[in-house]
């Protein structure tokens, strides 16, 4: 039935939990900071992110709350960059790019793939589907991650929306993607765990949708799309994708 499949990662592909609001985080992640001469205290240095955050993002409309959900879109390491600024440290992008990740890695209580992703992307490329990752994520967390849980290789093209400016359920990221890749849209679909920001903006681009409701997908009805799973499956997502009968 489909020749493209565009996927989603977190919720959908990759199950993770991340809690930034522990203060252990913030201690640490303020001791990193002190190393190179940016002296916080750890509640100073969440404000003080809370903030740069909001400025960097305008003021403009929350999809949700959360920091992250911010339009448009953001690169997260300027955030981190700024940070040493605020302290009077003429810090590089390296190193900025380092707080993040220690950051992310320290605020990152678990991180997997969901049981059978690796299974269902094999089957979808050996079928010889097209497959793109169309990402609400940081460039700087993101790419790292999906190397770290092997699945890098089995997608033609990643968009993630730090590097776009964009983010679900903006048009214009889906568009870029169906244009940068010559996408017949009667032939694709869209595959994610969130109602709005994968199903309501993959329909509005014009494109099929699979929603599958993960352990982390926001609490909400389920949307209006061309296949409804209530639970993680991945052997039913596969089935779905490859267009074969029960």
């Amino acid at each position: 039935m489909y020749d493209v499949c565009i996927f989603d990662l977190y919720g959908t592909l990759v199950d993770i939990h991340t809690d930034e609001e522990d203060i252990h985080v913030w201690e640490k992640l303020a001791l990193f900071y002190g190393y190179y001469g940016a002296g916080y205290e750890p509640e100073e240095l969440k404000s003080a992110y809370r903030r740069i955050v909001d400025l960097l993002s305008g003021g403009e409309k929350r999809l949700r709350n959360d920091s992250h959900e911010a339009f448009p879109e953001i690169q997260i390491e300027k955030v981190f960059l700024r940070l040493f600024e605020k302290k009077g440290v003429d810090a590089d992008q390296k190193l900025a790019i380092h707080a993040g990740q220690f950051f992310r890695a320290l605020s990152t209580e678990y991180i997997r793939l969901y049981d059978g992703t690796r299974e269902m992307l094999m089957r979808l490329r050996e079928s010889g589907k097209k497959i793109y990752l169309l990402s609400n994520a940081q460039r700087i967390f993101t790419e790292y991650e999906m190397n770290a849980l092997g699945i890098t290789k089995y997608f033609d093209k990643i968009y993630i929306s730090s590097d776009c400016g964009c983010k679900k359920p903006d048009l214009s990221f889906f568009e870029k993607l169906i244009s940068e890749c010559g996408v017949d849209k009667r032939r694709a679909v869209m595959v994610g765990n969130d109602g709005i920001c994968d199903i309501l903006g993959a329909k509005r681009a014009g494109l099929a949708a699979l929603y599958v409701r993960s352990n982390i997908s926001p609490e909400e009805e389920l949307p209006a799309a061309d296949h409804v799973l209530p639970a993680m499956d991945m052997k039913e997502i596969s089935r779905i994708l490859l267009g074969e009968t029960c």
